[in-house]
């Protein structure tokens, strides 16, 4: 793991938030943005995994003394931390359970509706730093088996949403699990715009009535 102080500036958690928002960050990250520094010993990087750990094993019970027992987390840090928690608590508590994408299998429900659809239709899933559903849109709407999508129509609504990373679904009428060249060549053209934008295409995945495929589990998406 590299250390802070080798992250390019523009890279780093603070100076993200200034460009993305916080939403674009990791768990991990934003820990990093909250304690801004570790210990002559311990950089904040890897005080701040070992903190993420902690709560994810611990929440939501996560509490004062189980953070100072960190080597390098003392009261200012467990005091940040703890503060960031209420303001959360008080001001940002969720109306409903947030949807959270960890495999193409997360995705499915999202997309049902897709697998009768007598048009090719593609849909741009946008994500935030945690993996979780920001946005949900149909971006085109083709004819039998044809779409045509621009990465300019997909990444659009991403950058508003200040999405971390992107998954894109299409649907085949004919039936047919495939990837076509066509499907091939714009995964290509996302994957290379969304590095220039700063925002990561995860999946692209094709649904048909009987079932889907992952272009990142086929090996197309490095």
């Amino acid at each position: 793991m590299k250390k802070m102080r080798d992250v390019p500036l523009v890279d780093r958690p603070r100076e993200v938030i200034a460009r993305k928002g916080a939403s674009a960050l990791s768990d991990t990250e934003l820990i990093e943005a909250i304690i801004g520094r570790g210990t002559k010993s311990r950089d904040v990087r890897v005080l701040s995994k070992e903190i993420c750990d902690l709560l994810e094993e611990q929440k939501p019970a996560i509490r004062y003394d189980d953070l100072k027992a960190i080597a390098g987390v003392g009261p200012t840090k467990a005091s940040q931390i703890m503060a960031c928690f209420e303001l959360g608590r008080r001001y940002f508590t969720p109306a409903g359970p947030e949807v959270k994408i960890t495999k193409p299998e997360d995705v499915i429900p999202l997309v049902a509706h897709l697998r009768d659809k007598r048009q090719e239709h593609f849909v741009c899933i946008t994500l935030n730093g945690a993996g979780e559903v920001l946005g949900n849109r149909i971006i085109t709407v083709g004819l039998l088996n044809h779409s045509l999508v621009h990465p300019r129509e997909v990444f659009a609504d991403a950058i508003v949403d200040r999405a971390a990373s992107i998954i894109c679904v299409h649907n085949h009428p004919s039936g047919s699990l495939e990837p076509s060249p066509q499907d091939i060549a714009i995964t290509t053209q996302l994957k290379e715009a969304g590095q220039l934008v700063g925002i990561q295409l995860i999946d692209h995945i094709i649904v048909t009535r009987t079932g889907h495929v992952s272009l990142r589990e086929r090996g197309l998406i490095p």
